[in-house]
């Protein structure tokens, strides 16, 4: 049996390769700061394919959606640094194994 996969375009392939490194990241690292920038390397993955495909179909809807996908991202690493040095001033570490009890 044969598996082609046809890529049509070259930013697919760049896309693919940022969205599964930043799911693999996201999945085996224990690290919170490391899974945060994870979320942000998919998010920026999805943000290429955007505009690659708006840019291609020369219509502004991809460019709109990066925006909010953007913000998105903005309040999400806001909230989630304030979360993980709260975090780390409890328990003294960033470690996700260490915030499976978070009982006082």
């Amino acid at each position: 049996m044969s598996f082609s996969i046809s890529i049509t375009y070259w930013s697919h392939f760049v896309v693919i390769s940022m969205f599964a490194l930043g799911l693999l990241g996201f999945l085996l690292r224990k690290n919170a700061i490391v899974v945060l920038m994870s979320i942000e390397l998919m998010l920026n993955a999805v943000n290429l394919l955007l505009i690659e495909t708006s840019m291609r179909t020369n219509t502004p809807d991809g460019i709109i959606l990066v925006v909010f996908v953007i913000t998105v991202a903005a309040a999400e690493v806001a909230v989630g640094l304030g979360i993980v040095l709260n975090l780390y001033r409890l328990k003294g570490t960033v470690k996700l194994d260490h915030f499976r009890n978070l009982q006082g």
